[in-house]
């Protein structure tokens, strides 16, 4: 009496908050198994709870860490070395909240500057009260260069509210 009995091979989606294998982490975050092992080897911050027979069993943050660690290492282009200063520091990298805060803090800082600069080649600007010789700012070759240092200010914050708005975008599509 044979009964054929197919097995079906059914995989269960674990919660976010579940312990993962080293074999589920490696796929997750796509390194080799021996990548993770010699990792934590160069990263104290990295501890897997083992269990009996040395079995890893990697938490959430564990996972997150290892992912910040391969983004330092793969895209951003730092040295084992550099990422273990940089977690030593504290600043493995900005979460976007602060890269986004900082972008803007630095946004406006350009904006500020930019507005002084063109209070500052305004053709009815009030000099300010000097002692002693002033230079002529009537002549041609000073305006020029007023309206030549006006123009590099304004394309410099062009190009950082570009900048800007490519880091949202960015800072949108990893979220």
């Amino acid at each position: 009496m044979a009964v054929s009995v197919q097995t079906v091979e059914r995989r269960v989606e674990k919660s976010a908050q579940a312990f993962r294998t080293i074999s589920e982490v490696a796929t997750e975050l796509d390194v080799p198994q021996h990548v993770l092992r010699f990792w934590e080897s160069k990263f104290t911050q990295v501890r897997p709870l083992k269990r009996g027979g040395g079995r890893r069993y990697y938490r959430p943050e564990d996972i997150d860490l290892l992912r910040r660690i391969r983004t330092l290492l793969y895209d951003d282009g730092y040295t084992i070395k550099g990422v273990q200063r940089l977690l030593k520091e504290g600043r493995g990298r900005l979460p976007a909240q602060r890269m986004d805060i900082a972008a803007e803090s630095a946004l406006e800082s350009l904006r500020i500057v930019s507005a002084r600069a063109e209070a500052m080649t305004s053709p009815n600007r009030q000099p300010l009260p000097r002692t002693g010789p002033q230079p002529s700012t009537t002549t041609p070759r000073a305006a020029m260069l007023d309206l030549h240092k006006r123009r590099e200010i304004e394309t410099v914050l062009e190009d950082l509210e570009q900048a800007l708005t490519q880091l949202r975008s960015t800072l949108k599509a990893q979220n």
